[in-house]
């Protein structure tokens, strides 16, 4: 059972903000990166390819943190503590293509990089919410 988003934080997880997505490493060292992701209501998604750090991370350890600030006001965020509760390729493609759209307006994610649509494989992450801390 997932923990729920406080209402008067969900707009942090609604807008197009870049966050930032922690994974552990295999010696259990962070890792940041900064990602796009989108919120189903339940879940938060995250897309990247098959073979990146943070794939190879969320597969063998799925306990990830994502931390998003609001541009507006620094000192307001919210730490999603979470696992990662579905991976899957089935619509992977599409879904970079959607949070492009959310992210820079673009339709299309490979439009400008049609090769490497066919080097890699995208692959999404739903991480389920255990633990939500926030301040402003």
């Amino acid at each position: 059972m997932s923990v729920v988003i406080p209402e008067e934080r969900k707009d942090l997880l609604e807008r197009p903000i870049v966050a930032t997505l922690v994974t552990l490493m295999p010696d259990h060292q962070p890792q940041a990166t900064p990602v796009w992701f989108n919120y189903d209501g339940e879940r938060i998604w995250v897309n990247t390819a098959r073979g990146r750090q943070k794939d190879k991370n969320m597969r063998a350890r799925p306990q990830v943190t994502l931390l998003v600030i609001d541009p507006d006001n620094p000192y307001r965020w919210m730490e999603v503590r979470g696992h990662v509760s579905e991976i899957t390729e089935e619509g992977a493609v599409d879904h970079i293509s959607l949070l492009a759209k959310r992210y820079v307006g673009r339709d299309d994610y490979y439009a400008n990089m049609p090769e490497q649509r066919h080097k890699e494989t995208r692959v999404i992450y739903k991480i389920t919410p255990d633990k939500v801390l926030s301040n402003g």
